[in-house]
């Protein structure tokens, strides 16, 4: 199949792709779906959107198909590459599948599901031993799994926009930062001030830079 023939109505594509991400992502959830359903049942929907419009049926295109052949009259909106809008709008030349922000795209999904893979071990065992986990992707950040999420669901919407995918996107990355704080306070209760002074050393979202973790640095904050 070349990128210019049509690619929709795969649904077998849609399905396949769907499972694998969602399985990929629930494997490396400590506790599986009875623990984690809230954030996995959110990416799961992200994921089912996306996939549905890159191989199923196009909806973005079909509700911006006057609008882009009117702007855009050459190109062809049933073609595969079509669904790159970002490429489209921003009037790049060649495979977008080569460009700067597929590339980013898959970088930031690759790093996304790589930090969640990291992730895994040391939550796991901190939780059979009944302390914090501070070793790992977790000696930098709080919540490394809920910033893995989001960096995978960036990445989509930097690949393949779509309407549902790009109001979806800031509902759910305030969801999982509301369900980090109110896991914060979950382990308050339980850790007291061991979790307190993890949080003080370790930034939730955003590591600092080399330098910032000094006891100076803190102070002047």
């Amino acid at each position: 199949m070349t990128h210019d023939a049509p690619a929709y109505g795969l649904w077998s594509l849609v399905i396949i792709n769907t499972l694998f991400f969602i399985i990929f992502a629930a494997s490396f959830s400590v506790g599986g779906w009875k623990k984690n359903w809230r954030e996995l049942g959110m990416f799961s929907a992200f994921v089912l959107a996306l996939f549905t419009e890159m191989y199923g049926f196009p909806l973005t295109i079909y509700l911006l198909s006057r609008w882009l052949a009117a702007h855009y009259p050459g190109v062809n909106l049933m073609s595969h590459d079509s669904g790159h809008l970002w490429s489209t709008l921003l009037g790049l030349k060649g495979d977008p599948h080569f460009n700067l922000l597929h590339i980013s795209s898959s970088l930031l999904i690759g790093a996304g599901f790589v930090l969640l893979g990291f992730a895994w071990r040391p939550l796991y065992e901190a939780q059979r031993a009944g302390k914090v986990a501070t070793t790992g992707p977790y000696s930098r950040i709080r919540h490394p799994q809920y910033v893995a999420f989001v960096a995978v669901m960036l990445g989509f919407l930097l690949q393949w926009p779509t309407i549902p995918t790009l109001l979806m996107f800031p509902v759910m990355a305030y969801v999982y930062a509301r369900l980090a704080r109110r896991e914060e306070q979950a382990s308050i209760e339980r850790f007291g001030d061991a979790y307190r002074g993890y949080m003080e050393k370790t930034p939730a979202f955003i590591p600092r830079l080399p330098g910032q973790n000094s006891p100076d640095f803190r102070r002047q904050r």
